[in-house]
């Protein structure tokens, strides 16, 4: 019997009808372990992983191999998305086993809980030099029923180098500046000049390294740290990892071009790589950065967004069993969509079509040739030439549309949703888009309001049912509570709606009851309710996204400033000065605790505008304030004079001047004198 039918994770629920008798994690799973006295057999993956579905089709559909399984194992199916405090403690144990990771990852053991063996994809028979499932799940029953006391030796010394590096250690010394100065050397000397990004293939976007790097920018004018990140960004928009006609990224591409890509996209990349290409923006003020940012949004409003206002985690690499499928083009295919033949020739000069194609005989689009230097070769009027493209490029997004798309995983999860919502508030605000904003606005208020338990409590995932309330289960992780605090503040410095910062401000003092360990002055990953697993886990360092820890961290100093709560920030960089190893020894793994020490050692602004937003000199104020890039800059406002009981340090006493809309800059605990003009408040930004 399959026991996932009832699971909410679409991935379990592709396993459902698997002849595995699949568990969901849980204590049910543990008891007939040893009730049975046999080893567990681990599987995690998620939805968008397309070695999980290769794995999942050759032998988890595989009649025989699930007897195997059956006989010799209790099989446990776990989705990494829903349970990433499960997945990082035994993707650590099988990167201690065997050096690397990745998913799907299989791992094997004991009815307690210990990790003796472990890998990631076995194909159903030996290939070259890989062992076949079939041989594994032979040797490691036969090993469970013989060699148990040795295998129980080394799973103990795993089990060891896990919980040695969950725990937490204190350091002396300052969280200080040249901290900042010293990532330098160690991010840009890995840079590939040529194509951006990183050096060699595969290559990922990696927006934290270059969130860092526009604030070493910031800080010192580097004509060469600008370039990389805009090298990197400008190669991304116009490579095949950019969906040319939809919007939005996937995963990471295969090669070191950014041609090929590995064809899922994930919520969290896309939340963060709108913000990245929005602070590039704000810096250069180039037209392919804005529209980067408004293809994407886009995209997930129209592709990922739930009628609720929740936003979908990820669509699948592979539709009709083949990886890419959905997204690639003949040149047969574009004559066929554009009935004029000047519009498909131009498509396909445009976005690099061929009849050899680029990827399994079709072609992923791409940008070959950078627009401002395509039309200057065609002699043509620039505003016409977009024009065109636009026009070719919606005719081609609805012809794709006829096709099987792939699937989409539409879990709502609250930290990825809580980037996303940072990323279209900040756009809205920035663009004064104001459909931008209550999309953002809408998904606060389903993760406030139906992502809670009972008790009030934040919870990890949402997914929508027949009942209006939906479905919100599993205690809400660190990276959920911090991730939201700060995209309320984000929502707030877009509305000023002051009840944002409120709610922002309950969440922190959840978050430290629940996860702050006053011994250690650290964050973990999970509250005190969570189920206990081996190690309590507390994963520093950044992956695909950012730090729990580093999250909570920035989160915190932002509140402090927009409460006047002085223990926030204390309570941060006391978490910072656990990571100074890293932050001196290996700056490129730690970006967003760097981001966050730029916070704290900047010279933060704090810039207030009092008036009616239906005003045009309020408009103009926060057109010239939100138009620059100023990572450290803490923006406040009201609709109308605050009054006497104005509770938000940031509006206290900030008056109307003769009535009229006026801004206020502030720096290092002094402030200028107030002024009523945009003209003047640029003067005082700098």
């Amino acid at each position: 019997m399959n026991r996932l039918a009832d699971e909410t994770s679409p991935y379990l629920l592709q396993h459902k009808d698997n002849p595995v008798d699949w568990y969901p994690w849980g204590d049910a799973a543990f008891a007939a372990a040893k009730l049975l006295d046999r080893p567990i057999l681990l599987s995690i993956g998620y939805s968008a992983c397309h070695w999980c579905h290769v794995m999942a089709h050759e032998s988890f559909e595989n009649e025989t191999i699930a007897a195997t399984m059956n006989s010799r194992f209790v099989n446990v199916k776990v989705d990494r998305e829903e349970l990433p405090d499960v997945d990082s403690i035994y993707m650590t144990a099988v990167q201690a086993m065997t050096g690397s990771g990745g998913w799907p990852l299989t791992v094997f053991i004991t009815p307690d809980g210990q990790p003796f063996f472990g890998g990631t994809y076995f194909p159903p028979e030996d290939r070259h030099n890989m062992a076949g499932f079939p041989r594994i799940l032979s040797a490691i029953s036969d090993a469970y029923a013989t060699k148990r006391d040795e295998l129980l030796s080394n799973s103990k010394k795993v089990v060891d180098t896990i919980r040695a590096q969950s725990t937490p250690k204190k350091h002396d010394g300052a969280i200080d500046e040249s901290l900042i100065f010293g990532s330098f050397t160690s991010i840009v000397g890995n840079a590939d000049t040529e194509n951006g990004g990183s050096m060699g293939a595969p290559k990922f976007p990696q927006p934290m390294v270059y969130e860092l790097l526009l604030r070493y920018w910031k800080r010192t004018g580097s004509r060469q740290v600008l370039h990389i990140v805009t090298l990197t960004l400008e190669k991304m928009a116009r490579g095949g990892i950019y969906d040319q006609l939809g919007g939005g990224f996937a995963r990471y591409s295969v090669d070191d071009k950014w041609l090929v890509p590995h064809f899922e996209k994930m919520l969290y990349d896309n939340a963060q790589l709108v913000s990245l290409y929005l602070h590039a923006y704000q810096v250069t003020k180039k037209p392919l950065f804005g529209r980067i940012v408004e293809e994407t949004l886009e995209y997930v409003a129209r592709e990922m967004t739930h009628p609720a206002g929740g936003f979908f985690s990820a669509s699948d690499a592979d539709s009709e069993g083949v990886e890419g499928k959905f997204f690639v083009w003949t040149p047969a295919e574009i004559d066929d969509a554009l009935s004029n033949s000047e519009d498909a020739e131009l498509a396909k000069t445009f976005w690099g079509v061929t009849d050899e194609g680029n990827f399994e005989e079709s072609n992923i689009l791409y940008i070959p040739v950078a627009l401002e230097e395509f039309v200057a070769d065609s002699g043509r009027d620039s505003a016409e030439f977009l024009a065109d493209i636009s026009r070719i490029r919606q005719t081609l997004l609805s012809e794709r549309s006829k096709r099987v798309p792939p699937g989409i995983d539409d879990k709502v999860l609250t930290s990825w949703n809580a980037l996303m919502l940072k990323a279209f508030a900040e756009a809205g605000a920035v663009f004064q888009n104001a459909r931008w904003i209550a999309i953002a606005e809408n998904n606060a208020r389903l993760l406030l309001d139906k992502v809670r338990d009972s008790e009030g409590r934040l919870l990890h995932t949402w997914k929508a049912t027949s009942d209006s309330e939906g479905e919100a289960r599993i205690l809400g992780y660190l990276d959920d509570h911090a991730n939201l605090i700060g995209a309320l503040l984000t929502l707030y410095e877009a509305t000023f709606d002051h009840s944002y910062v409120d709610e922002a401000q309950a969440l922190a003092e959840q978050m430290i009851e629940r996860f702050w360990d006053p011994d250690w002055e650290v964050f973990y990953d999970t509250s005190h309710e969570h189920s206990k697993l081996l190690v309590r886990p507390r994963d520093v360092l950044d992956n695909a996204l950012p730090s729990g820890g580093a999250s909570a961290a920035m989160a915190l100093l932002r509140l402090g400033v927009f409460t006047g709560v002085s223990d926030y920030a204390a309570k941060a960089e006391a978490s910072m000065k656990s990571l100074l190893p890293h932050l001196e020894q290996s700056p490129a793994a730690v970006t967003s605790w760097l981001s966050a020490v730029d916070f704290l050692t900047a010279n933060r602004q704090e810039v207030i505008v009092i008036g009616d937003l239906q005003n045009p000199v309020v408009h103009d104020m926060l057109r010239e304030t939100r138009g620059r890039f100023s990572p450290n800059t803490v923006f406040g406002g009201a609709h109308n004079e605050p009054g006497k009981d104005e509770k938000s340090p940031l509006l206290m006493d900030r008056k109307l001047i003769n009535g009229k809309a006026t801004a206020y800059v502030c720096e290092n605990y002094a402030c200028k004198l107030p002024v009523t003009t945009a003209a003047e408040l640029a003067e005082l930004l700098g």
